[in-house]
């Protein structure tokens, strides 16, 4: 038998094995890409594309490709990391259109979301706004006699243009607001005073500087707002007497609370609906301690017409059904509910990890299952319950990226790109479910 060159028996050998390395390289990339994101030919009934694009009511999604964020996915990693600029969904259904027989949505904005692609996203799925923070008290008269408008009026503009409402948040609160307002006439703190006829002086002076504020503010935009958070965040369960111990408080008591409604009722008419607004309104000692509160002052007269339950919440908790409970509480009172700054944490309020840009789709499709289950009891009380309004329109823009620490965080039913996330997918579902 004819023996092969050693040289050339190597040859071969790697030859072959060069060839054997080819085919099984084609045989295990299409697995390898399947992994990731099957075909949509290869997907089953039910998968993230197929369902996605049951909701919209088309036959697929807009690129002939599933989405990757649609609800009911696998425990793949979803990216919020920027791939591209962020832009409109078109072909999705429209929020304020699918909620225009329950209730109206809404979304918390800055000035300059009034342009851009925060602007597009906001005008298709939004009909109320909030300023986030320009229409809190310091933006608004930062020292005494200085009203600054600018700010306030773009967005009171912008909601004029594209038809839209606009929510006035907020007239009273313990931060964010001057420290004049707390000053007496020679400049000292109010709170140190011990002399109790200066006491009472300091008391009246602060009720002047606050009926002067709501006056001014509402008589200027009580044509365009009807919907106002007049007073924000009253409530401390964890003190003797349930109240915050806010400098309002010290040195007015409740008074305060008094003089706000009732100026604000004065200046806008019997038209304007005027809100107590709190957060953690589903718990049972805060939810009481407010009830209570309302409940006196409705006895004396106070014109409060509703109460805004923030629903600041996460995707483990609360419950849906106290967030419900709780809603149902003040309606007993013949008052209006308001859902006024609605987002969803990714975190547990106890958990200070981060996920970074790489979200877990677990996480994602656990948020969905939450935000669909609380709309559908939104739209089982929609009698009882007024707006759903939340706090932001996508997770580019989230004051959660910085509380309770500095971290990434997706609270929202758009992504970083203005992209539906399952959040979103779920809540259609819920608009479009039967009750």
């Amino acid at each position: 038998m004819h023996r092969m060159p050693k040289r050339g028996r190597w040859a071969a050998t790697a030859v072959a094995a060069a060839v054997a390395a080819s085919v099984v390289v084609l045989l295990i990339l299409p697995q390898m890409g399947s992994r990731d994101k099957p075909p949509a030919e290869s997907q089953a009934p039910g998968k993230p594309g197929e369902e996605a694009a049951e909701l919209r009511g088309d036959s697929g999604a807009s690129n002939g490709k599933p989405n990757a964020e649609s609800p009911a996915g696998t425990n793949q990693t979803a990216s919020t990391e920027p791939q591209a600029q962020q832009s409109l969904a078109q072909d999705i259904p429209s929020l304020h259109e699918l909620f225009e027989e329950d209730f109206p949505i809404g979304a918390a904005i800055e000035p300059n979301q009034t342009n851009g692609p925060s602007s597009e996203l906001l005008k298709k799925h939004v009909r109320w706004l909030v300023a986030e923070n320009v229409m809190k008290p310091d933006a608004i008269q930062p020292s005494e006699g200085q009203f600054i408008w600018t700010n306030a009026d773009r967005i009171v503009e912008f909601a004029k243009e594209n038809n839209m409402q606009v929510r006035f948040h907020t007239l009273v609160w313990h931060t964010q607001v001057g420290a004049w307002f707390f000053q007496d006439a020679e400049g000292k703190p109010m709170v140190d005073e011990t002399d109790p006829k200066r006491q009472e002086a300091n008391k009246k002076l602060l009720l002047e500087r606050l009926d002067t504020h709501v006056r001014t503010i509402v008589g200027r935009y009580k044509d365009e707002i009807t919907s106002w958070d007049v007073v924000n965040e009253v409530i401390e369960p964890g003190v003797p007497d349930g109240m915050r111990a806010s400098e309002w408080y010290k040195i007015a008591g409740t008074d305060y609370i008094e003089t706000a409604f009732r100026a604000a009722r004065e200046a806008g008419g019997p038209e304007a609906k005027l809100y107590i607004n709190d957060y953690g309104t589903d718990n049972p000692v805060k939810r009481d301690l407010l009830f209570q509160l309302v409940k006196d002052l409705l006895e004396q007269g106070v014109p409060i017409d509703g109460v805004g339950h923030q629903t600041h919440i996460d995707i483990y908790g609360p419950s849906v059904d106290s967030i419900i409970a709780s809603i149902r509480k003040f309606a007993e009172l013949g008052l209006d509910n308001l859902v006024t700054e609605l987002d969803m944490s990714i975190y547990a309020w106890n958990d200070r990890s981060d996920y970074g840009q790489d979200l877990p789709q677990d996480i994602l499709n656990l948020q969905a299952d939450r935000y669909g289950e609380l709309f559908k009891a939104f739209r089982q009380n929609k009698d009882i319950l007024s707006g759903v309004v939340f706090w932001g329109i996508a997770d580019d823009h989230t004051w959660l990226h910085g509380f309770p620490v500095a971290r990434t965080n997706a609270p929202l039913l758009f992504d970083r790109q203005h992209q539906p996330k399952p959040a979103f997918w779920a809540v259609v579902k819920a608009a479009r479910s039967e009750l």
